[in-house]
């Protein structure tokens, strides 16, 4: 059996041996998880707003606290500074939640520009807080036609690069204009079913791994990244 002692590379004093008991806060939140929900289209009659506004009914009947980012009048990424309003609405939303609900349309095969001009205003660093670092996701998308998975595969990849908790789980609703009534209220179907899985889910991983999240993602590189950083301070200081 390999030690630390045959491993050459590794900083011994930072490494360190998982422990199953810190996967068990002491004291368990008692509030209502936070969800963050953000759809990806502008229009009139959003399906991907529908499908959010029926998402955020079924969180809310679970017990979880929601909010709605709306996008209109976010800017471009990089267009204007960080500071304008409707960024630093964002910002704040996403500091806010433990969790949150991704939900595209499908355009030229892809997730839409909207939606990932939401994404990429959140930051993946501010000085020493990580917005996204530990919180769970829910991503789910809407199409006109057939039924396709390759906006929700896109939104995991930015899942995992925002190093997020992306649930198994995923919904994606066909020909959504047949999906929801005059009143936008989605319809009794099959599709609908995978959309409560998948907000059930998500409210399961939330309470599970929400006290715990920053010890899920301490991580090794980032304990030697700051080891290092305060070496160069303090050597700094003394010369």
């Amino acid at each position: 059996m390999f030690t630390t002692n045959d491993l050459p590379s590794l900083r011994q004093d930072l490494f360190r041996l998982p422990e199953a008991e810190q996967l068990f806060a002491p004291a368990r939140a008692s509030h209502a998880p936070r969800i963050l929900l953000l759809y990806g289209s502008l229009r009139e009659r959003s399906y991907s707003k529908l499908l959010t506004l029926e998402a955020a009914r079924l969180l809310q009947a679970m017990g979880a606290e929601t909010r709605i980012f709306d996008p209109h009048g976010l800017p471009l990424p990089d267009e204007v500074p960080d500071s304008h309003h409707k960024v630093q609405e964002l910002r704040e939303l996403a500091l806010w939640a433990e969790g949150m609900v991704w939900t595209s349309p499908e355009r030229h095969g892809a997730m839409t520009g909207i939606m990932k001009a939401q994404i990429d205003w959140i930051p993946l660093s501010a000085g020493a807080v990580r917005p996204t670092q530990g919180k769970t996701l829910a991503v789910m998308e809407v199409s006109g036609g057939s039924q396709s998975f390759n906006a929700v595969n896109q939104m995991r990849i930015l899942g995992r690069w925002m190093r997020m908790i992306t649930i198994p789980n995923q919904s994606s609703v066909a020909k959504a204009f047949l999906e929801f009534d005059e009143a936008g209220r989605m319809k009794p179907s099959s599709y609908y079913d995978r959309v409560v899985d998948v907000m059930e889910e998500l409210m399961k991983f939330t309470l599970l791994t929400r006290d715990v999240a920053p010890y899920l993602v301490d991580r090794y590189s980032e304990r030697k990244e700051s080891a290092e950083e305060l070496a160069r301070r303090v050597n700094q200081r003394a010369i």
